[in-house]
């Protein structure tokens, strides 16, 4: 990535300009994700596939393939975006689906994008479909299609964009449609964390967060972290104030556990509210239905859409039913009816209608 020093100055008498304050590049204030394959922890099948990736790319002096990452949050697609825009020498533009309302915003982002540029869209599966379909030949051919006037007037021009590649981070990855999940060259699934990896990871943060470690506090302080190193890294410095005000500055077993009960945190890494779920599905729907499957229902008729049946890859040929197969489908629901199976015997089925007076 280029160094924002070495860019040209703008004029300082601008109101905006794209000018980098000093602040901005403080170490101070930088995070603690890795910058360098090298220098990521876990995830070794994704790091081995990037790097003989990025390596290829750089003998022939070409943009990586498309990346598409997917997994649950805090387990490092954004910090493996930045990576690959580290290793690939090229800037890195960040947004987000949501961010992305119309057709404008992206165009305007891929036409000021520069050679080798890095594009990392997160939460990528809640781009409109009308955006959606300015990336097919932004992908595919590196050219975006402008129509021009409308009626008997119309004409399409298009324009010709500089080689860049694709981040594309979701954690819902059913929801894409298949046009642009296949246009994805790099198709890969981030795994919650191991607490051998999480050790790693905490030591490494404490190291940069200038505090002391030692091996039972950083194996207690892992197994608190549910496989997430955001999580980790969020107790790592709670931890951190606690041990500098309460200890002598140096994390132990027992002052990570002194620290989180503060913070209301077990030892299986569940909060105050988690816990409250726990006891409410126990205790009063005694391991029953407890209404999520009921919420969803009650959303697919409000907004329209049905959701796409989960883990259906090979549906039976014999079968005639109407499976939703990609992403969600935009239709009018007039009912829906849901299946709950709980611990115990206790089943329930609900059906919903729209109210009509």
């Amino acid at each position: 990535m280029s160094d924002p020093k070495d860019r040209p100055t703008e004029d300082p008498l601008e109101m905006v300009n794209g000018a980098c304050l000093d602040i901005d590049t403080d170490p101070e204030v930088l995070s603690l994700r890795p910058e360098r394959l090298d220098e990521y922890i876990g995830q070794d099948e994704i790091v081995e596939t990037l790097q003989i990736a990025i390596e290829a790319a750089a003998n022939r002096k070409e943009p990586i393939d498309h990346v598409l990452l997917h997994g649950p949050p805090g387990l490092g697609k954004t910090t493996l975006a930045t990576i690959i825009a580290n290793e690939m020498s090229g800037d890195l533009t960040i947004t987000s689906g949501p961010a992305l309302e119309k057709g404008g915003d992206l165009i305007g982002i891929l036409t000021h994008m520069d050679e080798g540029h890095v594009l990392f869209v997160d939460e990528i599966h809640r781009i409109p479909k009308t955006v959606e379909e300015f990336l097919y030949p932004a992908m595919e051919e590196f050219s975006v299609d402008f129509i021009f006037d409308k009626g008997v007037h119309a004409r399409s021009h298009r324009y010709r964009l500089n080689r860049f590649t694709l981040v594309g981070a979701t954690t819902r990855v059913g929801l894409l449609s298949a046009p642009l999940r296949d246009r994805f060259g790099i198709f890969r699934s981030l795994d919650f964390y191991g607490e051998a990896d999480l050790v790693k990871i905490i030591r490494r943060s404490a190291s940069l967060l200038k505090v002391q470690i030692d091996n039972p506090g950083a194996a207690e302080l892992s197994k608190r972290s549910r496989g997430t190193p955001r999580i980790a890294n969020r107790l790592l410095k709670r931890v951190r104030d606690y041990t500098q005000v309460r200890a002598d500055g140096v994390i132990t077993r027992e002052t990570v556990a002194a620290a989180l009960a503060l913070e209301g945190v077990d030892e299986m890494g569940l909060t105050h509210l988690d816990r409250r779920y726990l006891k409410t599905i126990l205790k009063y729907y005694k391991g029953g239905p407890a209404g999520i499957e009921a919420i969803a229902a009650v959303l697919a008729i409000d907004r329209g859409r049905i959701p796409p049946t989960i883990n259906l890859e090979n549906p039976d040929p014999d079968c005639d039913l109407d499976y939703v197969t990609e992403g969600f489908r935009q239709k009018e629901v007039g009912a829906a009816l849901t299946n709950s199976f709980g611990f115990g015997g206790v089943n329930a089925t609900l059906a919903f209608t729209r109210f009509s007076q």
